[in-house]
């Protein structure tokens, strides 16, 4: 719950250093104090961020990392696991997403600061973990951004063709190894938000507000229209497949809520972290886990559950169905193209967020941590990988790659369940702006939802993942280890 008024902790004396003593195991377990983490909150190098955002536009932030391709794409492989019961598998994803977002809502009240889970494993379980947990952010972010970014031509594709009848060629819009060579709309919507970053936190929130609202606008108007075909024999045989199809389906959609991530990285760049921050990422839960179930419940309604069978733009298909006109998926081409346009703002942003905690507690390079004194935005680490993601999605052939995004999301949300667990036994009389109910219980059932999904990835997926562990190994014994600002301050 709420407790208003609470303030961050003060520098105190667990603010010093960890001992030196001690082997190569102490130096992997040393963790980063809250009290200092709190204190750094905002400081690069040559500047520090500026506290620009509401909660209204961390929801926002939210809400834009969240809602893009999945309801737009997802219900093609959902509802034919589930049928017209994929209403029940939404509500299941969310309740398993819900247990996560308690806890991201207690640490991100208590510890607002931009480097999310990466910065509470090092506040509780030691630099080594932290550095893995920070790893697998990168992995999760970056190849997220480029995965999306390449879905963006097929829809831009498909708005150009209802209106003026041209398309982009297929060798300059199709996926890397699917039919295209380059994919030009993919860099080309990496760059248009890494212009709105170049702006500053402010002017990019303000980007994907009006974004957000267009795509909400969007799904409301499919459900307006939409619901006219709703036929009640289309939820006559409700579970066809069972509570099994209903639980696979549900484990499909968990990857639609895990957005909210993306909020607990502005910690330090939101005006009263402690108080809004917990409450948008919340409130955004709420209002994507209602627009979910709304656009579910409308589509199997219109359309008999398995004529959703390989169908990637189910609810476009539907709107055509439903009028008999070509123009009302025009239009939800439109917002699609805005939704996806507006993923990439947020989820770039979280990127290069956290590669600017890691880069201040010295675990990566200086420069990504480098503040412009002018816009408050650390350019040097948008422009690095902006280009670095707009390159990927561009020409290189993503495949399972992108599936292991899902295991480095959970294995980060895993963390963060186990982190507020250490935190209420270490540190009880920390101030908490939220508290997750029913603690330890809670984080512990989030954990365990965590594992259960990640041992449901298939075993490329596990390989991909182990690939990229030994990858991040090798650079934090390389660098890290030697050039972590808590090493430095041992000597």
């Amino acid at each position: 719950m709420l407790e208003h008024g609470a303030a961050p902790p003060s520098a105190g004396s667990d603010s010093r250093p960890p001992s030196p003593s001690g082997g190569l195991g102490t130096r992997l377990m040393r963790r980063k104090p809250v009290e200092r983490l709190v204190a750094e909150g905002g400081q690069g190098e040559g500047g520090t961020l500026r506290r620009s955002l509401g909660m209204w536009q961390l929801t926002m932030i939210s809400i834009g990392a969240t809602l893009g391709t999945g309801i737009f794409v997802v219900l093609g492989e959902a509802v034919p696991k589930a049928g017209p019961a994929v209403i029940i598998s939404f509500v299941i994803a969310g309740v398993t997403a819900l247990f996560s977002a308690l806890s991201y809502a207690e640490l991100a009240g208590s510890i607002p600061v931009s480097g999310s889970s990466y910065s509470y494993a090092y506040a509780t379980l030691g630099e080594l973990v932290a550095w893995v947990c920070g790893w697998c952010l990168i992995l999760e972010y970056g190849v997220s951004v480029a995965a999306v970014a390449v879905g963006w031509g097929e829809y831009l594709n498909e708005l150009l063709s209802g209106t003026i009848g041209v398309t982009i060629p297929a060798a300059l819009s199709a996926p890397p190894g699917d039919g295209g060579i380059f994919n030009l709309p993919a860099l080309i919507v990496v760059m248009l938000a890494m212009v709105f970053l170049l702006g500053g936190a402010k002017e990019s929130a303000r980007a994907n507000a009006i974004m957000v609202t267009i795509k909400i606008i969007a799904l409301l108007l499919f459900c307006g229209v939409a619901v006219q075909g709703i036929s009640s024999g289309n939820y006559a045989n409700f579970m066809p497949l069972g509570i099994a199809g209903v639980s696979g389906a549900g484990a499909t959609l968990f990857f639609s809520y895990i957005g909210f991530d993306a909020a607990s990285t502005a910690g330090e760049e939101a005006k009263n972290p402690q108080r809004d921050l917990p409450r948008a990422i919340m409130l955004s839960l709420i209002i994507v886990t209602a627009l979910y179930c709304l656009v579910a419940a409308v589509a199997v309604g219109a359309k008999p559950w398995k004529g959703f069978e390989g169908s990637e733009a189910a609810l476009a298909g539907i709107m055509k169905e439903v009028t008999g006109q070509g123009f009302w998926s025009v239009l939800l081409a439109a917002g699609a193209v805005i939704a996806i346009a507006s993923v990439v703002l947020t989820v770039l942003y979280g990127q290069t967020r956290i590669l600017f905690a890691m880069s201040r507690d010295g675990l990566v390079p200086k420069v990504f941590s480098k503040v412009h004194p002018k816009t408050g935005a650390p350019r040097a680490n948008t422009v690095i990988v902006s280009l670095f993601c707009g390159i990927l999605a561009a020409a290189v052939p993503l495949g399972q790659l992108a599936d292991a995004t899902s295991i480095g999301t959970l294995f980060a949300f895993a963390l963060v369940n186990i982190a507020v667990i250490v935190l209420r036994f270490t540190k009880p009389d920390m101030p908490r702006t939220f508290r997750t109910p029913l603690a330890p219980v809670f984080p512990a059932i989030g954990f365990l939802l965590c594992l259960y999904m990640m041992g449901s990835l298939g075993p490329v997926t596990w390989v991909v993942f182990g690939v990229w562990m030994v990858v991040g190994l090798v650079v934090y014994f390389v660098y890290g280890i030697r050039r972590s600002r808590l090493a430095t301050a041992e000597k």
